[in-house]
């Protein structure tokens, strides 16, 4: 699996991350630089799955108020400062979806359909595509997002424990079981 660029970052990208951040947990006007970097990278997370564009834009806001109001409690654990962005980031979707009774999507192109079908090792394209679709359907909410943060946004094992305050290691099982569930699906 090719690691995406967007986001993984060098050593020197995090240690200059991380003087961001603590110049901003000492002045909130010192943010920007953090919000320039993860706005877009958040926003399109939440647009995937929600597929309102107004409201995603309104969501987001929410967590960029939220990260800069919880910024003092932050801690630096060794990832992008992403994996936390992520983490209110799923919280504010989930309470927006309570709130307006919003319909969680999947917005997937053929790119991503493609590399896992790759993955799965299986011969039809054009059926397998299909069937993956509505299998990635069926998924439950939490086997969809280790699905899309594993597969569709190519995340490491680390940073989506780090996004589900989970082990690395248990995020790896979680990945397997959510793909052998989707396998099941596809059978069917």
């Amino acid at each position: 699996m090719t690691v995406n660029p967007l986001y993984h970052q060098s050593q020197t990208k995090l240690e200059e991350e991380l003087v961001w951040i603590r110049r901003a947990q000492k002045d909130p006007e010192s943010f920007g630089p953090l919000y320039k970097k993860y706005h877009e990278q958040i926003f399109r997370y939440i647009y995937q799955r929600m597929d309102d564009e107004e409201m995603a834009f309104d969501v987001t806001s929410q967590v960029f108020i939220k990260a800069l109001k919880n910024l003092p409690k932050y801690e630096y654990r060794g990832v992008p400062l992403a994996s936390w962005l992520y983490r209110i980031a799923k919280s504010e979707l989930y309470q927006a979806f309570r709130d307006r009774k919003a319909i969680r999507t999947v917005n997937v192109d053929d790119i991503h359909l493609s590399e896992m079908i790759e993955e799965m090792d299986e011969d039809e394209r054009e059926e397998r595509k299909r069937k993956l679709y509505n299998s990635l359907k069926k998924l439950k909410e939490t086997d969809l997002q280790l699905i899309e943060m594993r597969y569709f946004e190519k995340r490491s094992f680390r940073e989506i424990g780090e996004i589900l305050e989970l082990t690395e290691n248990n995020a790896k099982v979680k990945c397997f079981r959510a793909l052998e569930k989707l396998k099941r699906f596809i059978i069917e």
